[in-house]
């Protein structure tokens, strides 16, 4: 791996079952790895573990939502010299194995921000979820004129100057909008192949009726707000 200075930035929200084999898994897999989990005013025991296990952390007073605890991260990241961010969900699904990869080509092309992707070689399976993904896909071709082929991936590795913008500017948020409006700007993506898992415990906030809000908001962003920005 580059001998770049790495953060993996790992929002938790009630994620007692699964925090402690996400972090160990990390470590093991990455020896040395800078890491820091923000604990977004949890709940249950996360905390109470990340502290019992000596886990580099920090806890949010409230919970706040995704968009704080990663800017949070991000802030973290920007004020101790990290070259490069990457966000890395807590409840199991993302795989380690895959940041060298991101890391080695975020160095190699000076890419801004890389996604790791399911969808680089693969086709994206046949269900609502995927439909969703697909018309935000299409959303970015006609606005940026380029495709990101896992626009919903919450796998993503940032350079310095998108940790600058990320820590200071409260409009941006850890979601397909915000890529979408960056590469306008002329932010650098590439996506690099990717195997994820199902979450490994606890439940995703994403239910049905949320799940579609999310994708409705992320399109409507896309095509018609972000150009008043």
């Amino acid at each position: 791996m580059s001998n770049k200075r790495l953060l993996v930035i790992i929002p938790a929200y009630n994620e007692e079952e699964s925090i402690s084999s996400t972090v160990d898994e990390l470590t093991s897999t990455l020896p040395g790895v800078d890491y820091v989990v923000v604990n977004d005013g949890s709940k249950d025991g996360t905390e109470r573990i990340c502290l019992e296990h000596g886990y580099n952390y920090v806890s949010l007073p409230v919970n706040s939502g995704l968009t704080v605890g990663f800017q949070t991260g991000m802030k973290y990241a920007l004020r101790n010299g990290y070259d490069y961010a990457l966000q890395f969900d807590a409840d199991g699904q993302h795989r380690p194995e895959y940041i060298s990869k991101m890391l080695d080509l975020a160095v190699a092309e000076d890419v801004d921000i890389v996604i790791g992707s399911r969808f680089v070689n693969k086709c994206k399976e046949v269900s609502a979820r995927m439909l969703g993904s697909r018309i935000i896909t299409v959303a970015i071709k006609l606005t940026t004129g380029k495709r990101v082929a896992d626009p919903t991936s919450g796998m993503r590795m940032f350079n310095r100057k998108m940790i600058e913008r990320f820590a200071n500017d409260d409009s941006l948020n850890p979601e397909p909008e915000s890529i979408s409006y960056l590469m306008k700007k002329g932010a650098k993506v590439r996506e690099v192949q990717v195997e994820m898992r199902e979450r490994q415990a606890g439940e995703s906030y994403l239910n049905i009726p949320k799940s579609i809000a999310y994708m409705a908001r992320a399109c409507i962003s896309i095509l018609f707000v972000q150009w008043f920005r």
